[in-house]
């Protein structure tokens, strides 16, 4: 955004994101960005997830753009359900990447702790992008969590679960989504004030 410094904070899914994962490389190109640090990446509480969330927005008062991937979406929408208002009016918008469904059948005993997921809206703009392939959320649930949370939506071809092993390393094509989420936290802004 134009005139107002803008903190991006890396929220990363299961097993947190390695070196040579998207999320990794726009930590180290996008300037103010910090990563939720997880006490835990492989047996992931949700209470210990949403407050180390919470915490990480809470330790500056600078506006966030948060940018998550598969669980920490889900933990997006469970810190956005609970969260005291002037935390959530510090939030400017969220970019939620391969949400992951921890409802579905198949979906790992390690992530069904963070089942339900929240159908809130968000109360802020948020742009979740999917992929026609993702074993971890077919994209009519992407859709429909889109739907829920009053988010835009985009469903990538043949992504997978937008990760390293699907071949997403830089994801330099990802960026379109957030300058596309900021021209609508732009729009949103005017329209409040």
């Amino acid at each position: 955004m134009r005139n107002e410094s803008i903190r991006y904070l890396i929220v990363p899914g299961w097993q947190g994101s390695p070196d040579d994962h998207w999320q990794t490389h726009w930590q180290n190109s996008l300037p103010n960005s910090a990563r939720v640090e997880q006490a835990d990446w492989l047996t992931p509480r949700r209470e210990d997830w949403v407050a180390a969330l919470a915490e990480a927005i809470a330790a500056d008062s600078t506006p966030v753009i948060l940018i998550a991937h598969s669980l920490g979406c889900i933990t997006v929408a469970h810190w956005a359900a609970t969260a005291p208002l002037h935390y959530l009016r510090q939030v400017r918008g969220a970019l939620l990447v391969a949400p992951a469904d921890v409802e579905r059948p198949a979906c790992a005993p390690a992530l069904r702790n963070f089942a339900p997921i929240p159908t809130d809206l968000l109360p802020f703009p948020s742009q979740v992008v999917g992929s026609d392939n993702d074993a971890a959320v077919s994209a009519p649930r992407a859709l429909e969590l889109a739907r829920n949370w009053g988010a835009e939506a985009g469903i990538l071809a043949g992504a997978g679960h937008i990760n390293v092993k699907s071949g997403h390393q830089r994801w330099e094509q990802g960026f379109a989504y957030l300058y596309r989420l900021q021209n609508r936290m732009e729009h949103h802004a005017r329209r409040r004030a």
